[in-house]
């Protein structure tokens, strides 16, 4: 009898640990928008994992980072305040909010990292049913919406009935198996250390940081590229314009497109892309992303056309990155802040109308690439008014981009400034 009781006493403790644990992380990150703890399970994915084996309902994880502001409202809607979600959650699914990325299994959890709030949908036994999430340059929840989510939900809800008869148009939805699958092992993440310790608002291993790691590894092993930037291609790309409520209607056909070409029309349903299944418009993404940036096929399914195969031309991928969060640790980094120069101090200086400048207002001296544009000359309040003898004629983000775009680590960055009044020519070595 007394083993009997001493078993349940460490199976109490152990419970009251998780839920005292649970309880601390809330405090540190003061996760105001998990109150409802009878609906979400807490960055407990493997305990949710089995209640969702046991119940046999389908599994429905957010990933959120509690501190960035971005979709923050979004995630208070789906977290604590409609009544719609609450209620189709409860009764059938199995909930979880994760909150940070330490002990993810990255190999099962695959999606747009730079995304601030990401949906995944899952069988018990790890198949994907469906993504939700999409961000753009229009902004963070240019995309996400109640409705939407609802209508993937339940799009979800009738593939797990029919569950497992429709694994042949799922398996896709599966990425390859990674080699590393902690975020804290990662070869290319910085400030390890710091990442290690207890998560607080000050070291949560973001979302982007995955892509902070991927990019540096690559840059570290000789195989880093910009197009490693053209991530989760919005449908836009080959010509599909989707209704953002719906997720899968077609509402347009862009002219002389891919799309057009194989003759799809609007007001028809995406049903499949490549055999996948789709129920959002990040599933749409999910497929265009694992595609090559050159010429290529793609096949579709629609409820009215039917099946169209699509040809996409090389460089297809290329799209505007300067949203993404991980953009800015991508090589090579400018590493000083620059913001735009209002219009009333351009036009004190005599600059064009037509032209933009960047303040220099800091030099991260303690980073080597700011040490290096320090070395070369870049000081703060330079007034940078053009690049490699070009007009400046974009903001600090597109700036940026243009780096990005046009250089690489070792390169020289030939850059007009003022200072104080007098123009002077820079050749910034990009070491990083």
């Amino acid at each position: 009898m007394w083993k009997r009781r001493a078993s349940w006493l460490v199976l109490i403790l152990m419970w009251t640990r998780g839920l005292f644990a649970e309880d601390r992380l809330r405090e540190r990150l003061a996760d105001r928008h998990a109150d409802l703890a009878e609906i979400w399970v807490y960055n407990d994915i493997p305990q949710a994992l089995l209640e969702a084996k046991k119940q046999r309902k389908p599994l429905f994880v957010t990933f959120r980072c509690v501190p960035c502001r971005d979709c923050a409202a979004f995630d208070a809607d789906v977290a604590n305040g409609n009544d719609r979600v609450r209620t189709l959650t409860k009764d059938q699914f199995i909930a979880v909010r994760q909150v940070e990325m330490k002990g993810v299994d990255l190999s099962l959890f695959q999606f747009d990292h730079d995304l601030n709030w990401a949906g995944l949908f899952m069988n018990a036994d790890g198949v994907i049913y469906a993504r939700y999430g999409t961000q753009s340059s229009e902004g963070p929840d240019a995309y996400n919406s109640i409705d939407g989510l609802i209508q993937t939900m339940k799009r979800v809800l009738e593939m797990h009935s029919h569950y497992p008869d429709n694994l042949t148009e799922l398996k896709g939805k599966q990425g390859p198996d990674k080699p590393i699958k902690n975020a804290l092992e990662l070869p290319g993440l910085r400030n390890r250390a710091k990442y290690a310790e207890p998560t607080t608002r000050q070291n949560c291993i973001h979302c982007h940081n995955i892509h902070d790691a991927e990019h540096q590894s690559a840059l570290e092993t000789g195989t880093y590229s910009v197009e490693m930037l053209w991530k989760y291609p919005l449908p836009d790309n080959i010509g599909l314009k989707i209704d953002r409520q719906s997720g899968v209607r077609i509402v347009e056909v862009v002219a002389n497109s891919a799309a057009a070409l194989a003759n799809l029309k609007p007001d028809e349903d995406v049903i499949r892309m490549n055999g996948q299944r789709i129920a959002s418009i990040a599933d749409l993404q999910w497929v265009l992303h694992h595609l090559p940036n050159t010429d290529t096929l793609i096949e579709i399914e629609t409820s009215v056309s039917g099946h169209r195969r699509l040809a996409l031309k090389s460089g297809w991928k290329r799209s505007d990155f300067a949203w993404r969060a991980s953009m800015w640790n991508a090589p090579p980094r400018f590493q000083a802040w620059a913001p735009l120069l209002p219009v009333e101090a351009r036009t004190k200086l005599g600059l064009p109308e037509s032209d933009t400048a960047l303040e220099v207002r800091w030099i991260n001296q303690q980073g080597v690439g700011g040490k290096q544009a320090f070395d070369d000359g870049l000081r703060e309040k330079d007034i940078i008014i053009a690049v490699a003898d070009h007009p400046l004629r974009m903001n600090t983000r597109e700036f940026n981009v243009h780096i990005k775009q046009h250089y690489k680590v070792g390169d020289l960055l030939p850059l007009t400034v003022l200072r104080e009044g007098e123009r002077k020519e820079l050749q910034i070595l990009l070491v990083e």
